[in-house]
């Protein structure tokens, strides 16, 4: 049963043979799942600072260092374009996170009819393709019920519709089901009130579940495409998404800036992942255990 059981201590069951032919196979195999997952990555950063004219210069070895492919960028309005994702991720993944703790407490804390009925709903609109609301999406925010406001050509317009996302709230619904409904008894009859209990037994015990929605709404906000297209009329107003395919489509601008843009547009993604890394982990392995 032990020898059994030994066979699986890892995914493709290596650690119980020994042997040189098994130490070449795996240095193999895990020398070229790094290539293949971190080579595009290191060649964009080659490239990015590399003086690049031919565009099938794509390289992974270092040559002629430069940063005029950054400061062509700048003149290309690349960093202002940055600054808008920063503004919009920035206070739609904060509003996005407050409204779903909040609804998500409350689903799974409080019982009230038609629980089931509005996560069925928020199912349903996972579901649906961005393609598919875009269009009533920009209808509503150019007039925006009940104070008819436009909201088009906005920072507001783009991040008002990411601030409640199903799939945050669903994964904060699910992990605070998890905690003991003992310890809200015990604050209780300590005294705590709704929000204290909130506070300081809830939401410090969701702490990975929130490192998950983090990352998952970062990432979600950063690559939104069509909702800045809509809601952004001038240039002035794109984030970076859309100014990588502005980038792509001018004959004027060379490969080595349409890189450079890339790895500034990916590299914060990364930051994030790494900035939540823990709690994402966790939250990750909190999720595996309990199903």
């Amino acid at each position: 049963m032990t020898t059994q059981a030994s066979r699986f201590d890892t995914a493709l069951g290596l650690e119980a043979k020994r042997g040189p032919i098994v130490v070449v196979f795996k240095t193999l195999l895990y020398g070229g799942m790094v290539l293949v997952f971190t080579g595009p990555l290191w060649g964009l950063l080659v490239s990015a600072f590399s003086d690049t004219v031919n565009p099938t210069g794509f390289t992974l070895v270092p040559h002629s260092f430069t940063l005029k492919n950054f400061i062509e960028a700048g003149d290309r309005d690349v960093y202002h374009y940055l600054f808008n994702s920063f503004v919009v991720v920035g206070f739609g993944l904060l509003l996005q996170m407050v409204v779903s703790v909040f609804a998500a407490y409350a689903l799974a804390r409080k019982k009230f009819r038609g629980a089931a009925i509005v996560l069925l709903l928020m199912l349903v609109t996972m579901m649906l393709p961005e393609e598919v609301i875009i269009i009533p999406l920009s209808v509503v925010l150019a007039d925006v019920p009940p104070f008819h406001a436009n909201l088009i050509g906005s920072y507001l317009g783009m991040i008002l519709p990411v601030g409640a996302w199903g799939f945050s709230i669903l994964v904060m619904t699910e992990f605070m089901k998890e905690v003991p409904v003992e310890l809200e008894e015990a604050a209780r009859i300590d005294g705590a009130g709704e929000l204290r209990i909130f506070a300081t037994i809830i939401l410090p015990l969701c702490r990975p579940a929130l490192g998950v929605i983090g990352v998952f709404g970062f990432t979600m906000i950063w690559d939104q495409y069509l909702l800045p297209l809509v809601v952004g009329q001038e240039a002035g107003e794109w984030t970076i998404p859309i100014a990588l395919r502005s980038l792509r489509s001018d004959e004027e601008v060379g490969i080595g800036v349409l890189l450079a843009a890339s790895l500034l547009a990916l590299l914060p993604s990364i930051i994030a992942f790494l900035a939540f890394q823990r709690q994402f982990m966790r939250g990750l392995t909190s999720g595996a255990i309990k199903g």
